[in-house]
C-alpha cells in the first residue's frame, strides 16, 4: 500500500468513476492502493452540495410535503386552487418550511454518485467531482504555503527579542545557542522573516548576509486570517451595494523604501477627499490601531456614517477584517470587502489619487523622516487642489458640503489658498 503519497488528479478521476459504478469506499481504496480512511476523508471533505432537482418532479424539499394541504401562499395568485406542495415556489414562501435531508448522505459513500434514486430524488444532493476536488486541493496547498506560519502576537514577541540582539551585532546562531528555550522556530525561518521585512531588523544589520547573492524570491506576507476573503469578495461587495447608495471608501497602502514607515490611505470617491496616516510598519496591527484611533475621534455614529463600507486590496496588512469591522465591545462599525487579486482597477479612485502623493513623495523615497504633521500638511495641499470632475471644486469643499463644515479640520486637514498649493518634494523639505 502506497504511503505518504498525495492523491493525484488521476486518482480523483478514478474515485469519481468508481463511485458512479456504486463501488464501496473499501473497494476503491484497494484499487488505488490507499487506506479506506484516506478515501473516506477525501470524499467527505471535497464533495460539493448541489441544488439539482429531479426532472418532472415538484421542486419541493419540505419534510411535510406529502401531507401538506396548504393553498394560496402566493399573494399574486389569489384564485389558484392548486396545492402549494406541488408548486416550485412553495419552499421560498411557506413559513412552515422544514428541509428534509437524505439520510444516505450520513452513511458511506456520503455522496449521490451512483445512487439508484438520484434521477427522481428532489432532496439536496452532494456529488464528488474530480476536477472541483483537485482544484480545491491545489488551492489548499497554495494557501498553506503563503506567508509566515506565525500569529501576529507571536511575531511581535519574536521581534521584540530578536531585533534588538541582531542590531547589537549578534548572529542569529549565537542568539539561538544562548537562548534555546525562547524560540519555537528555526534559524532559517528567522532569516526568511528578516529578508521579508517582517522584523525591525533588516539584512543590513547582518553583515554576512548582505554579502550573499540575493535569491529570486517574493517578499513574505504575513496573513493574519487566510480565510479573510470568505464572504468579502468583490462580487459580495457588488451584491451588498447594488440595492443601496452606500458610499464606499477605498483603502490602500503607499510604501516608501524597502522597509520602514508606510502610509495608510482612505478615500471617498464621491467627493475625492483622501486621508493618509503614517504607520511605523506595514502590519495589520498598525492598521487596527489607526482604525481604533479614528473610532475614538469620531465616535461610533460618526465613524459609521463616514465608513459604512470599505473596499481594499489583498495586502497582508488588511488580512484581519474582523478587528476592523468590530469595536472592542463587539459592535459592528463597518463592512470590509476585498478586490479580486491583481485587479486594482476595481478601486480606481484611490489608485489615481496616489499620483498626487507621488508628486511630493516619489517612488523609492523613504518615509522614515516624516511625521504625521508632515503627512497632514501634504494631504491638505492635495485636498485643496481643484478637480475638473468636481466642477472645479476641491475635495475639502465637497467634504464640507456633504458631511458638514468642521469635519476636515477635525481630521487634521485645512484649506490651502489655491495659489499657495505646492505639489513638489520641496513641500516637505526641512
Amino acid at each position: 500500500m502506497a504511503k505518504n503519497k498525495h492523491l493525484t488528479d488521476a486518482d480523483r478521476l478514478q474515485i469519481e468513476i468508481l463511485l458512479k459504478q456504486r463501488c464501496s469506499l473499501k473497494r476503491i481504496a484497494a484499487q488505488l492502493g490507499k487506506s479506506t480512511s484516506t478515501i473516506s476523508r477525501e470524499v467527505q471533505k471535497r464533495a460539493r452540495e448541489s441544488d439539482k432537482f429531479a426532472a418532472h418532479y415538484p421542486h419541493n424539499r419540505c419534510a411535510k410535503r406529502r401531507e401538506c394541504q396548504r393553498i394560496q401562499l402566493c399573494e399574486d395568485k389569489p384564485n389558484c386552487a392548486r396545492l402549494c406542495a406541488l408548486c416550485s415556489r412553495c419552499n421560498k414562501l411557506c413559513p412552515a418550511f422544514e428541509e428534509e435531508v437524505c439520510y444516505k448522505l450520513y452513511e458511506s459513500p456520503y455522496v449521490c454518485n451512483g445512487c439508484p434514486d438520484e434521477s427522481r430524488c428532489v432532496l439536496r444532493k452532494r456529488y464528488y467531482l474530480h476536477k472541483q476536488a483537485h482544484d480545491a486541493y491545489c488551492e489548499m496547498l497554495r494557501e498553506s504555503r503563503i506567508g509566515a506560519n506565525i500569529t501576529e502576537d507571536e511575531l511581535l514577541d519574536l521581534d521584540g527579542t530578536l531585533s534588538d540582539l541582531i542590531m547589537r551585532g549578534q548572529s542569529v546562531h549565537h542568539i539561538f545557542a544562548n537562548n534555546p528555550d525562547r524560540f519555537s522556530i528555526s534559524e532559517k525561518s528567522v532569516y526568511r522573516y528578516v529578508a521579508g521585512g517582517l522584523l525591525n531588523a533588516g539584512n543590513l544589520d547582518m553583515p554576512r548576509v548582505v554579502r550573499f547573492k540575493p535569491r529570486k524570491t517574493k517578499p513574505i506576507e504575513h496573513k493574519v486570517d487566510n480565510g479573510c476573503r470568505i464572504g468579502r469578495t468583490y462580487a459580495d461587495f457588488k451584491k451588498f451595494t447594488e440595492d443601496s447608495e452606500i458610499p464606499a471608501v477605498e483603502m490602500d497602502t503607499v510604501k516608501g523604501g524597502v522597509s520602514g514607515k508606510v502610509l495608510l490611505t482612505l478615500m471617498w470617491g464621491s467627493c475625492g477627499f483622501m486621508l493618509a496616516f503614517l504607520r511605523d510598519r506595514n502590519t495589520s496591527r498598525t492598521v487596527i490601531d489607526r482604525f481604533n484611533a479614528l473610532y475614538d475621534l469620531l465616535g461610533a455614529e460618526g465613524f459609521k456614517s463616514l465608513f459604512p463600507v470599505i473596499l481594499t486590496d489583498n495586502g497582508s496588512e488588511f488580512s484581519n477584517p474582523k478587528a476592523l469591522e468590530f469595536d472592542a465591545q463587539g459592535n459592528r462599525r463597518t463592512h470590509i470587502f476585498y478586490c479580486d487579486p491583481h485587479a486594482s482597477f476595481q478601486k480606481p479612485n484611490v489608485e489615481l489619487n496616489h499620483e498626487f502623493i507621488r508628486k511630493i513623495l516619489p517612488k523609492g523615497v523613504s518615509f522614515n523622516h516624516l511625521t504625521q504633521e508632515d503627512v497632514d500638511l501634504m494631504m491638505s495641499h492635495i485636498n485643496s487642489y481643484s478637480r475638473e470632475k468636481l466642477n472645479d471644486k476641491s475635495p475639502i469643499d465637497m467634504l464640507d458640503f456633504l458631511y458638514g463644515a468642521g469635519l476636515a479640520q477635525m481630521l487634521g486637514q485645512r484649506r490651502i489658498p489655491a495659489n499657495e498649493i505646492l505639489l513638489k518634494p520641496a513641500l516637505l523639505k526641512k
